[in-house]
């Protein structure tokens, strides 16, 4: 388990992306999917919502998000006119429950900011799905201190990271990349250390 102290001192910004690294984004999906089975059930009476709920949760566990949509409309005859809904939610759904930080990350972000350190958040995926995410976050005064940055649009410019260095007037030596275990470190050929999320998690 990694903590502040294996981070290297010369170090001046840690850059965080959002989905699995910060918080779990079943947290967040799993919310959307009661949303909508519930919106469903007002409007169309069936199915029930909380049979809906069931079978998209165990179908994310076991086959992931994508295709769920497509997967409970054929077991539920759910009328594909609903799918609009069903991705517009995932953009502007209010969850009744905040999203909670990883501990270990709560923890360590904390002591990079009374260390001095930039907090940066560099997200990929849909723009308007990721701010909605980061509106729900319980960020117990850290939003104060991150700055947001969305992979998406910035690629249509410029390499991200080249852009948060620039930005940040940071050099490539200054800069630490936390990424989701599973992913591939988002610093290409640029010579910046990166480091999986799951290694600050506990043994």
């Amino acid at each position: 388990m990694l903590t502040y102290p294996d981070i290297l001192t010369q170090k001046k910004a840690v850059v965080f992306e959002l989905d699995d690294v910060l918080f779990p984004k079943k947290d967040y999906l799993l919310q959307v999917y009661y949303l909508f089975a519930n919106l469903l059930e007002y409007t169309e009476t069936v199915p029930p919502a909380n049979d809906l709920t069931d079978f998209m949760k165990i179908a994310y566990e076991q086959h992931g998000e994508w295709g769920i949509f497509e997967r409970a409309a054929e077991v539920f005859c759910i009328d594909r006119k609903y799918k609009a809904q069903f991705d517009g939610l995932h953009r502007t759904a209010l969850l009744p429950l905040k999203l909670l930080l990883y501990k270990p990350m709560l923890e360590l972000m904390q002591t990079l900011h009374q260390e001095g350190k930039q907090l940066l958040v560099l997200t990929e995926g849909d723009p308007a799905v990721q701010l909605n995410k980061l509106r729900h976050v319980e960020w117990n005064g850290l939003d104060q201190f991150i700055k947001v940055y969305f992979a998406d649009e910035l690629q249509q410019q410029t390499k991200p990271l080249t852009f948060l260095l620039e930005t940040n007037r940071l050099e490539a030596a200054d800069m630490l990349c936390v990424h989701a275990a599973g992913t591939r470190a988002p610093s290409g050929t640029l010579p910046i250390d990166c480091v999986s999320a799951d290694r600050f998690w506990p043994l």
